[in-house]
Order: C-alpha cells, then structure tokens, then sequence
C-alpha cells in the first residue's frame, strides 16, 4: 500500500536525498519536530519501502572506470537478463539494469576500465540476445532527487 506522504515527509525525504548522513537531531531542526518523532517517521518511510538505502553518488571516471555505455538489449527465454538478473552477477561492471517497454526489453549501464574492457562485456552480454550500446560523452544530469508530485 502507497503510504501518503505529507509535507514534513517529502522535507524529510529532501533533506535526505541531499545528504543521506545527517543525523536525526539535524533532521528535527530542519523539520522542526523532534529527533525521536524524525526517526520515527525515517522508519516508516524506510519500512513503508519508499527510502529503500543509503548510498554515496560516486563518478566512476574519478573512480578509475572512464568508459560509461548505455546498452540496450533484446533478449527474451531463459537467457533473458530482466528474467533472470543473477546471470550477470560476474559483471560488476554492469551497474544497473532496467526492465523496458517497447522493442528492447532492457537498458544495461555499464562502466568499465577502457574501450577494450567495454568490447569484453558486449561480447558476454551478446551472449544473453541482441545488443546495441552508446557511450556516454557526459552526463548533463546526473542525478536529481526527487520532489512531490504537482497538482494543479
């Protein structure tokens, strides 16, 4: 069930998005509630399955992997990635896979070493159906976090 979320959660949940290490008394001033009705309400988002970590943003070129590439794949039966996502637990180069509509069943975003080391993971990833890659040049958003809905 879809908790709702009023405007002392969605500031919780932005404070949170900007800096997922504040502490809960930092929290209440921010909310101006308490630290124990803050942490209160942090378990609940968390139990509620809307806060699902906490998670450092790391740029993987600052990092040592330079070469970023979107992937999409076509694939579909056993061999499908978005069925079964543990044929691809060897490849921590493959950060994330989505599950898509449309003609591709999946993006795949990949980050490796060098061009030679991408080549490797095209080839195994081929291995699961047809694909088709783009590297990234830049990442204009990178992320953001995100707000409540709007009504109008």
């Amino acid at each position: 069930m879809k908790p709702d979320l009023d405007a002392v959660d969605w500031a919780l949940l932005g404070a949170l998005q900007e800096d997922a290490r504040l502490s809960y008394n930092e929290l209440a001033r921010r909310v101006h509630l308490s630290a124990p009705t803050v942490a209160q309400r942090v378990r609940r988002l968390e139990d509620a399955g809307v806060i699902t970590g906490y998670h450092a943003r790391v740029d993987p070129a600052a990092a040592g992997f330079p070469v970023v590439a979107q992937v999409r794949m076509k694939c579909y039966g056993a061999r499908c990635i978005t069925v079964h996502p543990e044929l691809l637990d060897d490849l921590p180069e493959v950060l994330q896979v989505s599950r898509l509509t449309g003609d591709v069943c999946s993006m795949v975003l990949v980050a490796t070493t060098s061009v030679a080391e991408l080549e490797r993971i095209l080839v195994r990833l081929a291995s699961h159906g047809e694909t088709s890659s783009a590297m990234v040049l830049s990442t204009p958003i990178s992320w953001r976090p995100l707000t409540p809905p709007s009504h109008p």
